[in-house]
């Protein structure tokens, strides 16, 4: 492919992304128009219905956001105030602030260096007897290690909450995330592999009492119309963003399928001897929402690629336990040198659905030449 000078190839192009499904988005919107039904219709009933199906939980319950799914989830598990909840080190800070607003105090665990997901050979090494349930994060789309982090809570009788928010179709053995526990929640965030128009995010369960309270806490925990059965929050899943989530639904295999396909280009072009590459193992069915290298001069390689006009992000640059906000939490933490260097060194290169093969072969003959 001649790429054009002075082109810039996007980290991610949302336009080009959803163009594909335009035709069907408008088709929908103006059924939505006509139908004049706006909050938890049909549309909703239907999408959770078809991607409960799809992850192979009994229920799903469509919420505002995937931060709203995991407090919701928390608030139902009913887990005594101010009890501990594991997490990893390395996360988005959305999975600990969740924590922090169902009144819980997180308890980082560190990750597995290979792939970024916590380990779980340090679980019991951090359990302390306030701790009532671990909550797992998927990142970059690669499943958590679910069968010893499922037995470790059987073990101690925890309740296990996985955040799915990056692992749309992503599996361990063969089951799918969100499958594993009491709740797995979902972020629909537009740049996720199952993205919205929007903000928007689901819980999925195979606890019918659980799914039902999930259905009243997201609607003021109402059960009954001005009936008010648990504190609740307003969180209702959009009428249309389910109807859009709907058409993105039916095409998820075919994005996965390019995800995939793009992370192979990476893997087969990539100079192994410069980059650090996500692990790859036959337990996992990856999904790859982001690509994830890491280099020990991460910054000086993302400015090389800007120059070279190759947009990247840094999914994250400072770790949770150096946020800001969250000194006064976690100043009895102990230090967290795994999550330090993974965030350190971490670069995401272009992996979306809208990312072409050509674009993506350019990015492998540029950064290969990279010799800082």
């Amino acid at each position: 492919m001649n790429i054009i000078k002075n082109e810039i190839i996007p980290y991610e192009n949302l336009s080009r992304t959803n163009r594909q499904f335009e035709a069907e988005f408008k088709s929908v919107f103006d059924r939505f128009i006509e139908k004049g039904w706006y909050v938890l219709g049909q549309e909703v009933k239907s999408f959770e219905e078809e991607f409960a199906s799809y992850v192979g939980t009994k229920h799903c319950v469509g919420v505002a956001s995937g931060l709203d799914a995991l407090i919701i989830a928390l608030e139902c598990l009913k887990l005594p105030k101010g009890s501990d909840v594991l997490v990893p080190s390395n996360t988005y800070i959305a999975s600990i602030l969740a924590i922090v607003k169902a009144g819980l105090n997180p308890v980082l665990v560190e990750p597995d260096i290979s792939t970024c997901n916590i380990n779980p050979n340090l679980l019991e090494e951090s359990l302390t007897p306030n701790t009532s349930a671990v909550l797992v994060v998927h990142l970059y789309g690669k499943a958590c290690e679910m069968d010893k982090i499922t037995s470790f809570c059987k073990k101690h009788n925890l309740r296990l909450v996985e955040d799915c928010a990056q692992s749309h179709g992503a599996k361990f053995n063969g089951k799918m995330t969100g499958s594993f526990g009491d709740f797995g929640a979902f972020s629909f965030y537009p740049t996720k592999n199952l993205g919205a128009l929007g903000d928007a995010g689901a819980l999925c369960t195979d606890n019918d009492e659980l799914a039902q309270m999930a259905r009243a806490w997201r609607n003021y925990g109402s059960e009954k119309h001005y009936h008010n059965k648990y504190t609740g929050i307003n969180s209702r899943l959009d009428e249309i963003q389910a109807a859009f989530l709907r058409i993105k639904l039916s095409h998820i295999e075919e994005i996965t399928a390019k995800k995939r396909r793009l992370a192979q280009m990476y893997f087969s072009g990539l100079d192994k001897s410069k980059f650090i590459l996500p692990r790859v193992d036959e337990k996992y069915f990856d999904v790859y929402h982001i690509f994830q290298i890491r280099h020990q001069k991460r910054d000086e390689l993302k400015q090389y690629l800007l120059d070279s006009g190759i947009k990247t992000e840094i999914h994250y640059p400072v770790a949770p336990i150096n946020q800001e906000g969250y000194k006064e939490i976690f100043k009895k933490q102990k230090a967290t040198p795994i999550a330090e260097e993974i965030h350190n060194t971490v670069l995401s290169l272009p992996i979306s659905y809208g990312t072409t093969e050509e674009e993506v072969a350019h990015v492998i003959e540029v950064i290969n030449q990279f010799n800082v």
